[in-house]
């Protein structure tokens, strides 16, 4: 482990500790006669904008209950959630994805199981089947569904056109646009290695190109060993990709939060992103227009890789405490509050009556494509977390 990810450990185990103390210090207050229940929400720093204004309205028209907020970045809040798990400081409510990452706090009892309140609330007639169904981990139904996202190439059409480049079916093609757009001087793939799941993206589909949709799923499972040709091939080609500088350079040191940089400037033709890049290119005011998705060209199908995003609950929520978590939820990710913040929400939402973003094109498209195409679970979901941590690691 590097230096630079140790101080970066210590430093989310005492930010951890703080709001675990924080939240004691909080249920010391209710218990003296605050009259206030405290709840403490961990979420992702690119919904800060939309959560703060949310929080205070929440709490201005329930003057009963005190939300908090706390931010991290995507692989902070995977460090502070384990930091509080081993310390049991986690708060009432957390952010999270589904597989392996969800289901470490699923398999230790760290959750509430939401199967019998899901039951008793007919979640089946408020959330889609699909999306509850991603959320069920170890037999619980360990999360409150907020989104399902399927990933995609991400192109600028513009870039594409000038260089008379056509979206490629075959990966043949494929590697032709690579190569047409690098000696024109672009960066054909946009990417950050730095954490290891960003290249993680790329690596996943030239293995599906290579193994075939049913040995990949195999291989996900752990039925068939990773150890193969297909594997050999898909780690050969990726050198190859990075050899002739088909990625930034030194875009393994570089943050994946910042790869659309290069492609919002022009830089770089492609990115392999999830259908929450619409609503990047909404906030940072780009033209949508100029902007379209294409699957993979992996063969067969041409599957898209897809995961499935949670809040979930504290196991040690009473029930009032539980009633008060789901309400806050239910005001977030209401129709009217993700009218007001769109872009601030990984949308549609899984909700059966959710309506689709008119100013983001590409999630319908994305979506249909995955439902005609098909979908495999992404690689740090499909596999258990300390396989996971070994692959970022290496």
């Amino acid at each position: 482990m590097n230096r630079k990810r140790i101080v970066s450990m210590v430093l989310v185990s005492v930010m951890a500790l703080t709001l675990g103390l924080a939240q004691l210090w909080a249920g010391g207050r209710q218990a003296a006669g605050s009259g206030k229940m405290q709840l403490t929400i961990w979420m992702l720093n690119g919904r800060k904008t939309a959560l703060d204004v949310l929080v205070r309205e929440y709490n201005a028209a329930h003057p009963e209950v005190q939300v908090t907020a706390a931010y991290y970045d995507t692989d902070g809040i995977k460090d502070a959630c384990k930091v509080a798990a081993s310390s049991r400081t986690l708060p009432e409510m957390w952010f999270n994805w589904g597989g392996s990452l969800g289901g470490f706090y699923a398999e230790n009892d760290l959750v509430y199981d939401l199967t019998q309140y899901a039951r008793q609330n007919n979640w089946n007639r408020i959330f889609s089947p699909g999306a509850t169904s991603l959320c069920i981990l170890s037999g619980k139904l360990a999360g409150y569904p907020i989104s399902y996202n399927v990933l995609d190439v991400y192109y600028r059409k513009d870039i594409f056109a000038k260089y008379n480049l056509r979206i490629p079916t075959t990966f043949e093609e494929f590697e032709n646009v690579c190569a047409v757009l690098k000696q024109n001087g672009i960066i054909p793939i946009s990417t950050g290695g730095q954490y290891g799941w960003h290249t993680m993206r790329f690596v996943e589909l030239l293995i599906e190109h290579y193994a075939g949709a049913e040995l990949h799923d195999r291989m996900n499972t752990f039925q068939t060993s990773y150890n193969n040709d297909a594997v050999v091939q898909a780690l050969t080609k990726y050198k190859e990709f990075c050899d002739r500088g088909y990625f930034p350079q030194g875009f393994i040191t570089a943050s994946p939060n910042d790869t659309q940089i290069a492609v919002y400037a022009g830089q770089a033709a492609m990115d392999i992103q999830g259908q929450w890049y619409d609503s990047g290119i909404v906030e940072n005011q780009q033209d949508m227009s100029l902007y379209g998705t294409f699957a993979f060209p992996s063969g067969g199908t041409n599957r898209l890789s897809a995961f499935a995003e949670m809040i979930q609950f504290n196991a040690n929520l009473s029930p009032e405490k539980l009633d008060a978590c789901v309400k806050f939820m239910d005001f977030y990710y209401s129709k009217e509050s993700v009218a007001r913040f769109s872009e601030y929400f990984s949308l549609p939402l899984p909700r059966q009556d959710a309506e689709m973003p008119g100013n983001m094109p590409n999630v319908k498209l994305m979506l249909d494509t995955s439902n005609t195409n098909g979908t495999f679970t992404i690689t740090d979901q499909a596999f258990p977390t300390e396989v996971a941590d070994e692959l970022f690691r290496v």
